[in-house]
């Protein structure tokens, strides 16, 4: 076995990366609002690009999901024309291969962009121009790219059914997969009931936004009316695991040190035992508040926990524009407060690519892409940003 440790200058973006989780109106680059606001007379907070980038990382910095949301105003106000739409998911892809991603799927909510007269089918079509046209053409340049639509649903509106009927039309034509999203608490999946219905009869996979701003219930309603295949962030599944400790106090608590060992509740049993992809989201957990209740900081986030506990982790940025991230800015988190190591991040973009809403031949080659990526790594003895370790047999796990 190879243990690789870092070297503190490493970068991460020469990594092969998988995104799941990953919202267009989230990740637009500031000076493509400002432009485009200024084309749709839409007033912005600020019209200098660092200065906005800065305003919508603190105004979603707040520990609120609803807050986090409102910020999305400002990107949806400029994404109403088919060619809004095909710039900004040209430079979305283009984002993701300057972050090392390879395969990525892109989620966002045609029926939130209808102000100007598009319909829904223009809309997608505007969108999958762009995610092509820029996909080609980077992989023409040596950089290959694969990005896929899932089409969002908004729970608090009730165009479920439009929106799968949507997806289904367009399954050929870049559609991947179904989503819905918005403010969590008090919207749940049975909401979608018949969206969910029909598109399990259609065969068509689902991923829904669960276990962020509620908790166990809406992971179950997600599992069961949903028939979810992932959990958008579902990092509150860990509500649902009991960490064993070495005594108990007067009061018959548990107390003393962490003995490793855990007792998983039935939501967290299915879900792990079944493989069910967690689409984690590290900072911008940290942001809405979701993982408040395990404490503040990175260090107490409960994703550790879970890869631990063998769940099905995968690692995403959710908006990176409000987030200020990319996932070779998640990794390089974990990897500070976790000490996880290559390996590590590995098994975590093998996780997203077997996740990945592809025919099985086409996550299959995704794994070898990877596979193959992280062997040419280990081969390279004489890069100056690695440093290699070989173990002998009794040194194995």
């Amino acid at each position: 076995m190879i243990h690789i440790a870092y070297d503190p200058s490493f970068d991460f973006r020469s990594l092969p990366k998988v995104s799941l989780h990953d919202h267009l109106d989230g990740g637009l680059r500031p000076q493509t609002i400002i432009e485009l606001a200024a084309e749709a007379g839409h007033a912005l907070p600020s019209t200098n690009a660092e200065e906005l980038g800065a305003w919508f990382r603190a105004s979603a910095d707040s520990g609120s999901l609803e807050r986090y949301l409102e910020t999305f105003d400002h990107t949806i106000a400029v994404m109403q024309t088919k060619d809004a739409l095909k710039r900004v998911a040209g430079e979305f892809v283009e984002d993701l291969v300057a972050d090392g991603v390879v395969y990525g799927e892109v989620r966002w909510a045609p029926e939130q962009h209808q102000r100007e007269g598009l319909s829904l089918d223009d809309a997608v079509e505007a969108v999958q121009a762009g995610i092509e046209e820029a996909s080609i053409r980077l992989t023409e340049a040596g950089t290959p790219i694969q990005v896929g639509q899932l089409l969002t649903a908004m729970r608090h509106a009730d165009r479920g059914v439009e929106i799968a009927e949507l997806a289904l039309r367009h399954r050929s034509r870049g559609v991947v997969g179904f989503d819905i999203a918005g403010a969590e608490e008090g919207f749940p999946p049975s909401r979608m009931k018949k969206a969910f219905d029909l598109l399990a009869e259609n065969f068509f996979p689902a991923t829904v936004h669960a276990g962020e701003a509620a908790g166990l219930d809406s992971i179950r309603d997600a599992l069961i009316t949903g028939r979810a295949q992932r959990l958008g962030h579902g990092v509150r599944i860990a509500e649902d695991i009991e960490i064993q400790y070495g005594g108990l106090d007067d009061d018959g608590e548990e107390v003393g040190e962490d003995t490793g060992l855990v007792n998983l509740g039935p939501v967290a049993n299915w879900v792990r035992d079944r493989g069910i992809a967690l689409e984690i989201c590290p900072s911008s957990n940290l942001q809405t508040g979701a993982t408040a209740a395990f404490g503040e900081g990175i260090e107490s986030h409960p994703v550790d926990l879970l890869i631990q506990t063998g769940f099905n982790v995968t690692i995403s940025p959710d908006n990176r524009l409000m987030s200020g991230t990319t996932i070779s800015d998640e990794f390089e988190l974990l990897v500070e407060a976790f000490d996880y190591d290559l390996e590590d991040l590995m098994d975590l973009t093998l996780n997203a690519a077997e996740a990945a809403f592809l025919p099985l031949e086409e996550r299959e080659a995704l794994v070898d892409f990877i596979n193959e990526a992280y062997d040419a790594l280990n081969d390279e003895d004489d890069d100056d940003d690695l440093e290699y370790e070989d173990f002998d047999d009794e040194d194995e796990d």
